[in-house]
Order: structure tokens, then C-alpha cells, then sequence
């Protein structure tokens, strides 16, 4: 269940996934009883103090500019992270250094602001991903998602060395959702606290993981910046 809180001035989303059980009075064949258990919360008691909490956390801001993103569904929700389903997207993406790193930025961005065969322009989108493919983090790359109006056939070649065009096939992710400067001891603080509580709750996470920055560092507040670190899962299934 998803709903716009429209009473905030940023009109935040509060995301419930769960279990709904209703019960049937035999004799009229009507419902009697309706509970809710929430993925997020483990007191679902009718009035939850739990309950509560969760609400107001997910009322607080975090700043999401409005611009193109790639598409995910929230199949679950829980105190910590998000399984999303993600839709295929295309990344534009060079070499980087490290996962909080902006080496190789200014590169990718040359190439959406015209620096390409065509001299095209391209719509920026949100967010910026930085992406590990090993447990040591050992190989990094900086991407920008490309608008989904756009095709592999379409796209104009990069005409700067190192620099690549490739889909991402989408497939299912889990998402730690945080604020703040995202420094590289941060990052992996949040992955190692994300793969714990993956492992925890008997989901198999995949090597590597991905850091996205929706936000211009330069232009918005630390405390509503929204970074998120996600693990794609292998073999996921809902209850």
C-alpha cells in the first residue's frame, strides 16, 4: 500500500507491504475481522506504538529532485530496507575509484551535456549510481541512468575513450535508504549493515553493491540529502 501524505509540504510517500487476514463469520458468509500485519513492524496490535513510530519515520524529508528515475516496484518493506523490482535501464558509465569517489563523473556528464558522436543533448536523470562488482570493491563504476525514451540502437556513440554504453537487465534489489554526505567508511558501514540484516532475514544477497546519490552535493542540505546503498538478490520470492 502506498499513499501521498499531502498535508507535508514535500507530500512524502508512506509505504506499507504486508499481510491483510479477514475473517468470515460462517453463518452470513460476511467479514467479521480485518488485521493488517506490516512488513516493518513486529507489534501489530490495533493501536502500535511501533506502528506509530514507523509512520512518523517515513513522514521525515528526504529530498528527491524531479527528474526521470529508474523504475522500481517496493514489494517489501521492513524497519530497514526495501525489495524493490527494478525495470531495465540503460546506463551510461565509466571507470571510478571508489564507491562514495566522483572520478569519472565529469565524464559520463560530458557525454549526456553533448559530448558524443552526435553532439546530442540528453535529459539528466537522478540518481547518480557508483557500483562495486566484487565483495573487495576492488573495480568501481561511475554511471547516469539513461531516459528511458532511449534505445542501445538510438543512444550516440561515446566519442571519448573509456567511457561505455550497457543495459541493465533490472531484476530484484534491496535498498538502505539514508541522509547525509555519503563518505566511503559511510557506504560501507551502510552495506555491511544492509547485508547483515539481507542474511538475518534469509534473503541471499549478490556480490557487490551499488551506491545511489540523487542529490547535487553542492546545492542541497546534508541532513535531507537521499542516498541510498542497494544489493541485488539472487532467487527472491515473496511469501
Amino acid at each position: 500500500m502506498v499513499m501521498k501524505f499531502i498535508l507535508l509540504p514535500w507530500k512524502p510517500e508512506l509505504v506499507f507491504t504486508g499481510t491483510s487476514v479477514m475473517g468470515v463469520n460462517p453463518e452470513t458468509n460476511k467479514f467479521n475481522s480485518h488485521v493488517d500485519y506490516w512488513d516493518s513492524i513486529k507489534n501489530n496490535e490495533y493501536f502500535s506504538l511501533e506502528g506509530l513510530l514507523e509512520v512518523i519515520k517515513q513522514l521525515r524529508i528526504y529530498k528527491t529532485p524531479d527528474l526521470e528515475t529508474p523504475s522500481y516496484q517496493i514489494l517489501r518493506r521492513t524497519a530497514t530496507y526495501e525489495v524493490r523490482k527494478y525495470d531495465p535501464f540503460i546506463v551510461v558509465e565509466t571507470e571510478g575509484d571508489k564507491l562514495a569517489g566522483n572520478r569519472g563523473f565529469n565524464d559520463v556528464a560530458g557525454y549526456i551535456f553533448g559530448k558524443n558522436a552526435a553532439t546530442e543533448k540528453i535529459p539528466m536523470t537522478t540518481p547518480v549510481f557508483t557500483q562495486a562488482f566484487d565483495a573487495e570493491k576492488s573495480k568501481v563504476s561511475i554511471q547516469i541512468v539513461l531516459p528511458s525514451d532511449k534505445s542501445l540502437n538510438s543512444l550516440p556513440a561515446p566519442n571519448q575513450e573509456g567511457i561505455s554504453i550497457r543495459k541493465t537487465e533490472g531484476g530484484i534489489a534491496a535498498a538502505l535508504k539514508f541522509s547525509g554526505k555519503p563518505t566511503d567508511d559511510i557506504v560501507r558501514e551502510k552495506e555491511k549493515q544492509l547485508r547483515s540484516s539481507l542474511i538475518k532475514d534469509g534473503l541471499k544477497p549478490q556480490s557487490g553493491c551499488m551506491l545511489a546519490r540523487y542529490n547535487d552535493p553542492g546545492r542541497t542540505w546534508k541532513f535531507i540529502m537521499r542516498n541510498e546503498v542497494l544489493i541485488w538478490l539472487e532467487d527472491f520470492k515473496l511469501d
